[in-house]
């Protein structure tokens, strides 16, 4: 009710009632309007929370002390793991040795190890061609082993197709320069010394 009104007149009296109301409801407004302000912000900052922000593409999050910790290299700086080639198995089981496991690649390492101590040492002095020969025989040997045996362990490097040529394009090559090798070939191409004249003439 205002000052100086009679509390007879009922003008006055709607009129205050009016103006309180009008306060209540103000003041509710901006309570409600602070408590809902308040509300979102707290959802939105939960929102955000739960969301990760969306990387680049190419860029790797590693978990760190503070938090994620971003890198912009494609891939991880350490490979985990590595999918074994295509017969890379054991060539035994389990229960075998290591030499017997490993049988194919030991075969290919040791003759090739021994074609090496021909060359090192000229055996009958004719232990490059030799040694060199064993070098190519045991690649070629390695190709055809990859071809026949289903597992040969750490002979398989890559597919058995790869593998195959690999091995057999290098022995083939090898064994042809040791038969080629001077002085006194073992065997003779006459193009090819007739390329090798016209080249150096």
């Amino acid at each position: 009710m205002a000052a100086g009104t009679s509390p007879d007149d009922p003008a006055a009296t709607v009129e205050a009632v009016g103006e309180a109301v009008a306060r209540d409801a103000e003041g509710t407004g901006d309570a409600e309007g602070a408590r809902d302000a308040e509300g979102t912000g707290d959802a939105e900052e939960a929102i955000g929370a739960e969301e990760p922000e969306p990387m680049a593409k190419g860029v790797v999050s590693a978990p760190g002390p503070d938090g994620p910790v971003r890198t912009t290299r494609r891939f991880p700086m350490f490979t985990r793991d590595t999918a074994r080639p295509e017969g890379g198995g054991r060539a035994a089981s389990g229960d075998a040795v290591a030499p017997v496991r490993q049988w194919p690649f030991l075969t290919v390492l040791g003759t090739t190890g021994l074609g090496l101590f021909l060359v090192a040492v000229d055996a009958f002095g004719i232990g490059f061609r030799i040694g060199t020969l064993l070098i190519g025989l045991a690649l070629i040997s390695g190709a055809v082993i990859r071809r026949l045996v289903p597992s040969v362990g750490m002979l398989a490097v890559r597919s058995r197709f790869t593998d195959m040529a690999t091995y057999g394009l290098l022995g083939t090559v090898i064994v042809l320069l040791a038969l080629m090798a001077q002085p006194r070939p073992w065997l003779e191409f006459p193009f090819l010394e007739a390329a090798v004249r016209f080249t150096v003439r």
